[in-house]
């Protein structure tokens, strides 16, 4: 029989533990964005004009983007550091691909 995972387990094929500093300005960051989010939805059921919507809309896109380059930035200077210490080099191919996928 398969034992139930807790939920505060991560779903992903990697983790990484980060310094209170650094998982308190993420959210921080994401804590925003969800309220830009709201804001844009709460526009769209008060039938607010489009551009206004898209101003909106393209402040949340900025602010998903500063959130990307922090993040990205974290990841270079600690995993990626760390990986290319320690010899592997796959990690230099695994950063190219999600490069390539920020920049679609």
């Amino acid at each position: 029989m398969e034992e139930k995972k807790e939920t505060s387990e991560c779903c992903c094929h990697k983790t990484k533990e980060r310094p209170e500093k650094e998982v308190k300005d993420l959210i921080h960051r994401l804590n925003r964005i969800e309220g830009q989010i709201r804001g844009i939805r709460g526009m769209v059921e008060r039938d607010c004009y489009c551009p206004e919507i898209l101003v909106q809309v393209a402040a949340a896109n900025a602010a998903l983007n500063s959130f990307n380059k922090v993040l990205l930035a974290n990841h270079i200077r600690t995993c990626v550091a760390q990986d290319i210490r320690d010899g592997k080099e796959e990690t230099i191919d695994e950063l190219v691909r999600v490069l390539q996928k920020l920049m679609k």
